[in-house]
């Protein structure tokens, strides 16, 4: 079956010319796929024949609730999907005040390996097509009403590990016929897949590429990230350096604050010597605790921000939401993994 839903309207133009469409045709299907049908039926404006063709042919397998909680505290939603193949992934609502965020899977499961991330306990299954990264945003912003304005690749997956796939969700996303969510309104968080990052670089695309660096020593950041000891500090702050050169876009570091790992006060004077002569934004990030992980949120927040910004150095803190609906990454799908197991 021909994965019609992640082709851009080039390719589908080519398809429909070996089914003897018109050009025209291509545009129509686009932008019914990007509407969010659940059926080629729904296409009202193409002939019967031609849906039958498209059903028989190709692949249409839009995602289901698997479970959907609401947080009481800040209306946050977070979905479990069920996949066609039976895998689940986890896509999250964000309500703002400049609008709603989705923050996306990329992968079904995550091989880095984060001690602190749930995502990655039972390893990588297998890479997601563009469409269903596209269809984490349709079918959130269809089931919640919420129409979407922002996206975060923050979910479960690394995006630069999926790097083909993600580039093509990015120009589907973007398509002035489909959702046209500008470049700038969408953030790709990386573990630091250096050569990824240099390759997303001559890519010269207005996103906010934000760096999950939760260390500035190797030391530190080797313990808790394995993907630092193929890559090492220096030399991902040197593509980071590389990446703003080229693309004049400010990186967003992300570091979660975890108690006794990496919040003394010379941790935060490396980091603010790493950043100076760059611009660039620290997030830090309250650790989100995890029943199969001994590490826990720090302590030192307010003081390692505040040792920071002494420095020059840009700080938020990110404001922690959905903290009653198992919200942070990889939580819902592992429990439903183990329920499943049960």
């Amino acid at each position: 079956m021909t994965d019609i839903k992640s082709m851009n309207q080039e390719e589908l133009s080519s398809f429909l010319k070996e089914l003897g469409q018109p050009a025209f045709r291509a545009k129509q299907v686009f932008q019914w796929l990007h509407r969010g049908v659940r059926s080629f039926d729904e296409m009202t404006n193409l002939s019967k024949a031609l849906r039958e063709q498209l059903a028989q042919s190709c692949l249409l397998a839009p995602p289901t609730v698997e479970r959907k909680q609401v947080s009481a505290l800040d209306g946050t939603i977070k979905y479990l999907w069920r996949l066609h193949d039976g895998n689940c992934i986890e896509t999250v609502l964000m309500r703002y005040k400049h609008g709603n965020t989705v923050c996306i899977s990329s992968q079904v499961g995550c091989r880095m390996g984060c001690a602190f991330c749930a995502s990655t306990i039972a390893g990588k299954v297998r890479d997601l097509t563009p469409a269903e990264m596209l269809d984490q945003v349709l079918f959130t912003q269809i089931d919640s009403g919420a129409p979407i304005s922002n996206i975060v690749l923050m979910g479960i997956g690394e995006p630069l590990d999926n790097f083909d796939t993600v580039m093509r969700f990015l120009e589907l996303v973007n398509h002035p016929d489909g959702m046209n969510i500008g470049m700038r309104h969408i953030s790709l968080s990386t573990c630091g897949l250096v050569d990824r990052i240099d390759e997303l670089a001559k890519r010269q695309l207005q996103l906010t590429l934000s760096v999950s660096l939760h260390a500035p020593d190797d030391e530190t950041r080797s313990k808790i990230m394995p993907v630092n000891k193929s890559v090492g500090v220096e030399r991902l702050f040197a593509s980071c350096r590389r990446y703003f050169e080229q693309t004049g876009r400010r990186i967003s570091y992300e570091y979660a604050m975890i108690d006794g790992v990496n919040d003394t006060d010379w941790q935060a004077d490396l980091l603010a010597s790493h950043l100076k002569g760059t611009p660039g934004h620290v997030n830090l990030i309250p650790l989100n605790e995890v029943k199969e992980s001994p590490l826990r949120p720090s302590r030192r927040v307010a003081a390692f921000q505040k040792r920071l910004e002494s420095q020059g150095v840009t700080v938020t803190v990110r404001r922690k939401l959905g903290g009653d609906i198992d919200a942070s990454c990889g939580q819902l799908r592992r429990k439903q993994m183990l329920e499943e197991q049960a």
